[in-house]
């Protein structure tokens, strides 16, 4: 049983003895040491935190743990129940709360669960903070609160604002939605996407909208993940249904796949780089950021536009950071996610569709035509597992021998050639490697990753390509 400890919060299996994966004893832990750090850094001191999850199977019995730990410590919580990552974000700052933590796991199977941990401004924890949440739990540095001091519970659903926040964008137009008379698919993986997504259609104006695993059970129909060989079905039902577009979120809904008019993927890729087009032609010479493993295209359409694009570290955290650092209109990340300051500084797949649709609308055009306006390149992206693994030693050897090209080294090891470039970092949900590559074409992508891999040598590898 696993338990991953990063800037992507606190992440494990559940099941096991109490010093395996995430378990009753060690939320507590984590907890307990997150509200204390929350009561003595937080500049709202409201002493209030907010808590939401998304459905998987053992979020309910987290969520109790969560809250019933808080109040034992002394906070007061809004419980915003069955929520997407970006409506739990959303709420901390329209509560004016100290902190929130959200329980979800992602794209991680169903038996993962975890805490995601945001400040009073509904972001992610920097390194060094949750660093300091970590040695709190081990040390139990924290202290209860007595009897007359407990925190109380309220009870809130935020999805409908956060909807309304969607649609007060003024580069949402669902006038211009309802007057296309758009039809949508889309696959919401027994999660609570099939709760956010229906409203926000309806909101937008759209005029059909059908769903695919859209009862929140958290018993998930397939891979959680939404890449293309997860999401067979949902391009079935765009060409079945005649749909204009098809839509997929992840179990939290901060990440966002797009499927084409003819059942095609988009490509998760493009998600963010369709977008920030959209964007960029409203606001010329505007800045992006993107971490170093999604793709050159929106360095391209950004320079086109006379912004200025700027690289960050993996991690939402390090991209809101460099955001804020340049002042970028819009950043994210290659899986589908899109961060719109204007909104808030979170990944949101709900802003993503309503900017989508919006362009779909006013732009009169197809995904595919979309597709085609943008800059091409190929991915490829590879797993290795890291048991037995000097990463270190490898990262060495992968500098030594690429030294007269670019080598970015702020996250793993970049490499960029003139035309592709290749990047080999530790991930932070999963005990693996990741390997991505990008190219003209998919052949050259994946020469050069085999090229780099290579290097791991005389080191047995097991790696598994996926798109």
């Amino acid at each position: 049983m696993s338990l991953i400890k990063s800037i992507s919060g606190i992440r494990g299996t559940i099941g096991g003895s109490a010093s395996e994966g995430l378990n009753p004893i060690n939320i507590v832990n984590f907890t307990a040491a997150f509200a204390t750090q929350a009561r003595k850094n937080s500049p709202v001191q409201s002493n209030k935190i907010v808590v939401g999850r998304d459905a998987r199977m053992s979020g309910d019995m987290i969520q109790r743990i969560v809250i019933g730990t808080l109040q034992a410590v002394g906070f007061d919580v809004v419980n915003i129940g069955l929520a997407t990552t970006p409506t739990t974000e959303f709420a901390v700052t329209e509560e004016g709360a100290d902190a929130g933590i959200i329980i979800t796991a992602s794209h991680n199977p169903k038996h993962w669960n975890a805490l995601k941990l945001l400040n009073h401004e509904g972001t992610f924890l920097s390194d060094a903070e949750g660093r300091e949440v970590y040695r709190m739990a081990d040390a139990e540095d924290f202290t209860f609160a007595e009897v007359d001091h407990l925190g109380h519970v309220e009870h809130k659903d935020y999805t409908d604002a956060h909807v309304q926040m969607v649609l007060s964008l003024p580069e949402v137009d669902a006038a211009a939605i309802r007057e296309a008379g758009l039809t949508v698919c889309a696959d919401t993986i027994n999660s609570v996407g099939g709760i956010a997504l229906p409203r926000l259609f309806d909101a937008l104006g759209v005029k059909s909208a059908y769903l695919l695993h859209g009862e929140p059970t958290g018993d998930f129909a397939h891979n959680p993940e939404p890449l293309p060989q997860n999401l067979v079905e949902l391009g079935q039902l765009v060409k079945e249904k005649k749909a204009d577009v098809g839509f997929s979120v992840d179990p939290d809904v901060d990440r966002l796949a797009i499927f084409c008019e003819d059942g095609t993927p988009f490509g998760e890729e493009y998600t963010l780089v369709s977008i920030a087009d959209y964007l960029l032609s409203l606001y010329p010479g505007s800045d992006t950021v993107s971490n170093l493993s999604s793709t050159r295209a929106l360095r391209d359409v950004t320079i086109s536009h006379g912004g200025t694009y700027t690289p960050a570290a993996v991690g939402e955290v390090n991209v809101v950071t460099k955001m804020k650092e340049v002042g970028a209109l819009i950043g994210g990340e290659g899986n589908g996610g899109v961060i719109y300051p204007k909104a808030h500084y979170g990944r949101d797949a709900l802003v993503g569709i309503a900017l989508f649709l919006t362009m779909m609308a006013k732009r009169f055009l197809k995904p595919t035509q979309i597709k085609a306006l943008l800059p091409q390149y190929a991915m490829v992206k590879k797993r290795q597992d890291l048991t037995g693994l000097d990463v270190e030693r490898i990262f060495d050897d992968i500098k030594r021998a690429y030294k007269d090209q670019s080598i970015t080294t702020i996250d793993g090891v970049k490499i960029d050639f003139p035309d592709r470039w290749v990047h080999l970092r530790k991930s932070n949900t999963e005990p693996i490697m990741r390997i991505y590559a990008e190219a003209p074409t998919e052949a050259e992508a994946d020469a050069i990753a085999e090229e780099v891999i290579s290097h791991f040598a005389p080191h047995e590898t097991n790696l598994d390509a996926y798109k």
